[in-house]
């Protein structure tokens, strides 16, 4: 009797928290489907209305932000997957003097923050002419952290399971694609989300290297919704909810393989 009570303690709690965590996202919604020029926790129901994300599509460019941004994470995702896993498999899996201590000096650099190289990487990107192009936007996803994260996972590939592959008569690119990608696949989920929610929701870089309003990123024209003299707020909170909604589901949708992936890396780093 008393576990049981201890039991609907314990879930009322977490029920509780649940609904904490989800009151700002409910606030969100409900004001961006309403006219609201002040922030209220109030719900009129004759201000009830679809105008705002209508007029983020017909007036505020919102369409292309959302193109712009789905084509940024769709290239980051890829390039991070490509350079990443290949590098986790050279160090991983094909060592060479000093690969080990190259290994960590990369890994140090995640300890470096971005603010610190934010404008020595603006002025490469300025002087390679990339300033208001997707490439500006991609370049800086790359980092330590991917390698690292797939070299923990893909040190637990068995050797001999590669070796076995090479006597066969493998090529090395045969082994990656073949038998190493396929046994990472987790982990590569797991990166992929990790890249899509960084980029989706990056918004410093973006005000740096991008100038052209055709160019701008659902982050810029969400935070460009903002009027200098009166804030709808209603608006403001529709593209909000429009920003919100795209990562959300394509969380819930790979939720499992990112979950397994994360927990593999912790189980096998």
């Amino acid at each position: 009797m008393l576990k049981r009570i201890a039991d609907l303690g314990v879930n009322g709690v977490l029920l509780l928290l649940v609904v904490v965590a989800l009151l700002p996202f409910a606030f969100m919604v409900v004001t961006g489907i309403q006219r609201a020029d002040t922030v209220s926790l109030s719900f009129d129901p004759d201000r009830l209305q679809l105008d705002n994300f209508v007029r983020l599509f017909t007036d505020y460019g919102f369409g292309r932000a959302l193109v712009t941004s789905a084509l940024v994470v769709t290239l980051a995702c890829v390039v991070n997957f490509v350079v990443s896993s290949l590098a986790a498999f050279a160090f991983a899996k094909k060592p060479f003097p000093g690969s080990e201590t190259l290994f960590w000096i990369y890994i140090a650099t995640m300890m470096v923050p971005v603010q610190v190289t934010m404008i020595p990487l603006f002025v490469i990107v300025r002087d390679l002419g990339l300033l208001n192009t997707h490439i500006a936007l991609i370049l800086p996803i790359i980092n330590a952290f991917g390698v690292f994260l797939i070299r923990q996972f893909m040190s637990n590939v068995p050797d001999e399971l590669l070796e076995a592959a090479r006597i066969d008569g493998a090529s090395d690119r045969r082994v990656f694609v073949a038998i190493v990608v396929p046994l990472i696949r987790p982990v590569l989920v797991a990166l992929t989300v990790f890249t899509f929610l960084t980029t989706w929701n990056d918004f410093l870089w973006p005000l740096v290297v991008i100038s052209d309003e055709s160019m701008q990123t659902v982050t810029l024209a969400a935070a460009r919704l903002q009027g200098r003299f009166v804030t709808e707020y209603g608006l403001v909170m529709a593209g909000a909810t429009v920003s919100f909604l795209v990562p959300f589901l394509i969380y819930l949708v790979l939720q499992r393989q990112f979950v397994q992936g994360v927990a593999s890396v912790g189980l096998k780093g």
